[in-house]
């Protein structure tokens, strides 16, 4: 199921080491291709050659899948917990 809001109002900076989509997996992800394109996406399934989750296209969340190579850095902040 894509999330019920739509992503946050801001984009986040660029991260200057490694970052790694399994690490946001159901989490809101700010995405930098290769290509220079850029978009908030929310993963939920990562596998070898295939990442797929909702692409925010502006007005609400689509299926969207993505070859992990084609991939630049990702951006996405744990949601604080209370413990």
């Amino acid at each position: 199921m894509p999330p019920e809001f739509p992503p946050p109002p801001f984009i986040p900076p660029k991260p200057s080491s490694p970052s790694y989509i399994i690490d946001c997996v159901f989490q809101n992800t700010y995405v930098w291709l290769r290509n220079g394109e850029s978009f908030w996406f929310y993963p939920t399934r990562v596998e070898y050659g295939e990442i797929s989750g909702y692409r925010w296209n502006g007005a609400f969340w689509m299926f969207y899948g993505i070859d992990p190579r084609l991939i630049d850095a990702v951006a996405c902040y744990p949601t604080p917990t209370l413990y």
